[in-house]
């Protein structure tokens, strides 16, 4: 039997949901059906099931994405497939094109190290918040960084404290009595030893992870690559990640050459030379660094966030890595398996161009605003007027709320939103929050439960409602 869909919309979208579809000439069958409301982001369950009174020969239904309520008891009540669909109608090509396969990005084979940079200067407590969240983060390790002239004399309890929360630890110092103290502590892993200091690995049980002797002496490291492995030891490498113009670009050939020599050796990189040393929004740098990681089977990464601009660093090379693997397995560009190293821009910001929302417009006709935008500028309207503008100010005077500090301030939140997603190329939706991908884990940034049913916004409430 083909497959037969019944799509649900309202009043205004109607139209573009036709339009749509049309233009997609899908295989299947298809109905569209509106349920008799205006905005179809309204629609709800218990809507569904008191207005629906035939299903169209249909073999599943398809509802708006913000179609609230219990999507799964309406299905066994109506002895039908229910789904929700994307949030944006033109987002439907990619639903059924791509969304079906969305890819699994649960997988990861790359160890995130996140250093405190700090360790001596914290008390026990506050090395073991912080840890909780590099944790939360992402961060499979936790590296204590020992500073030079600093005393750190609970730098053993601190190990074992981290150890009893079931944290895997490293040791980070130049000093080999720090790392033999933190190996007897129970540390998992040092940083760093050299040629010259291999006697410290004979000395604990910790994975020790080897530099070259002298910066960018790769042969120093073969010998070192060689005595370990003479002795059956395991070990991590990493020739060392340099700053843009101080050695950059050597320092990556450094890590292919080092891939060349040793094709089975597990590899380190430091990923915060770049991401603290450059000014510039670190999710694009850490998703360079671990594509670099993917493909030369670097599985270990040391990440930091003491800048203020990096303080995201270990969450976005969490998803980075996990990104990056998807991308490997599927033989795949990493694009259009997950958006959240995408902060500041979208892929499809405007799914309306302004003549199309105009068209929205002559179809309203009631009271309530509301608000659009699209390449030329932002758009608010209503059954009164359609108005545009890329400021926000400016449309004020044509808004009519003077006497109305609560609509106001509604419109001018939503207004402002908008001119920053217009300004920046984001998707602007009115009642949503932006989305800043994993840049912000606030309350507004929180997936929103599609089985809660959400109060319609300002504009959008009758006036005995308000």
């Amino acid at each position: 039997m083909p497959e037969h869909i019944l799509f649900l919309t309202g009043k205004l979208a109607e139209p573009q949901l036709r339009r749509v579809l049309e233009e997609m000439n899908p295989e299947f069958g298809y109905t569209v059906h509106q349920l008799g409301l205006t905005v179809a982001a309204l629609m709800t369950a218990d809507m569904i099931r008191r207005r629906l009174k035939d299903t169209f020969g249909a073999t599943r239904i398809l509802v708006p994405g913000r179609c609230r309520g219990d999507i799964k008891a309406l299905s066994q009540d109506l002895g039908l497939p229910v789904e929700r669909g994307p949030d944006e109608l033109h987002d439907l090509p990619e639903f059924f094109g791509k969304g079906k396969q969305k890819p699994d990005i649960s997988r990861y084979d790359l160890l995130i190290f996140a250093e405190i940079v700090e360790a001596p200067q914290l008390d026990i407590d506050g090395i073991l918040r912080r840890a909780r969240d590099y944790r939360k983060d992402g961060a499979d390790v936790i590296d204590l960084g020992c500073l030079p002239a600093t005393p750190f004399p609970h730098m053993e309890a601190a190990v074992r404290a981290l150890k009893a929360e079931g944290f895997r630890v490293s040791v980070d110092s130049l000093d080999n009595d720090d790392l033999v103290k933190g190996g007897q502590a129970g540390a998992d892993f040092l940083l760093s030893l050299t040629e010259e200091s291999l006697w410290v690995a004979d000395a604990v049980a910790s994975t020790p992870i080897l530099i070259p002797a002298r910066h960018g002496d790769l042969d120093s490291l073969d010998r070192a690559i060689a005595a370990l492995s003479a002795k059956g030891r395991a070990f991590i490498v990493d020739p060392i990640l340099d700053p843009i113009h101080f050695g950059f670009t050597d320092s990556i050939l450094r890590y292919h050459e080092t891939r060349r020599r040793h094709p089975e050796v597990e590899i380190m990189m430091g990923v915060g030379n770049l991401t603290e040393l450059t000014h510039a929004d670190t999710a694009g740098i850490n998703a360079t660094l671990l594509g670099i990681c993917s493909e030369l089977g670097i599985r270990h990464i040391l990440a930091t966030q003491v800048s203020k601009h990096a303080r995201k660093a270990v969450r976005e090379a969490d998803l980075a890595r996990r990104v990056m693997f998807a991308a490997r397995a599927a033989n795949r560009l990493p694009k259009h398996i997950d958006d959240g190293l995408m902060a500041l821009h979208e892929r499809a910001p405007f799914p309306l161009d302004r003549a199309e929302i105009e068209a929205l417009y002559r179809q309203v006709k009631d009271p309530s605003y509301r608000v659009f935008i699209s390449p030329e500028g932002l758009h608010i309207f209503n059954r009164d007027g359609f108005h545009s503008a890329e400021n926000p100010f400016d449309l004020y005077p044509k808004l009519g709320v003077e006497q109305d500090g609560g609509h106001a301030f509604y419109l001018g939140v939503e207004l402002a939103r908008a001119e920053i997603a217009r300004q920046l190329g984001k998707r602007y939706a009115q009642d949503e929050p932006l989305r800043w991908g994993c840049q912000v884990d606030g309350p507004e940034q929180q997936t929103v439960d599609p089985h809660a049913y959400k109060p319609a916004g300002t504009t959008l409430r009758k006036p005995d409602e308000s």
